[in-house]
């Protein structure tokens, strides 16, 4: 998988909740991190979650085998994937 694969669904899903994809990267064993900024407040939990099911309902992790965090200036991704954790 691309960077540019997962940008087609993050950046679209992140303007539904007035955010923007501020940064994102991938290696080449698949992990990605998406960080979000929002301007007219604080990006959240919920903002974060809305992009990461958006993207795992584009792209199944079974078959691509991949890792995903997305996480905000104002949310590590240890906290947010430690937030998500205890909401499944």
């Amino acid at each position: 998988m691309e960077i540019s694969e997962i940008l087609k669904i993050a950046v679209p899903a992140a303007e539904e909740r007035g955010c923007k994809v501020l940064d994102a990267k991938g290696d080449d064993d698949n992990n990605f991190e998406i960080i979000l900024s929002k301007e007219s407040a604080p990006v959240d939990l919920a903002d974060c979650e809305a992009v990461h099911r958006a993207i795992l309902a584009a792209y199944d992790r079974d078959i691509e085998d991949y890792s995903l965090t997305v996480g905000s200036e104002g949310i590590s991704a240890e906290e947010a994937d430690a937030a998500l954790a205890t909401e499944d």
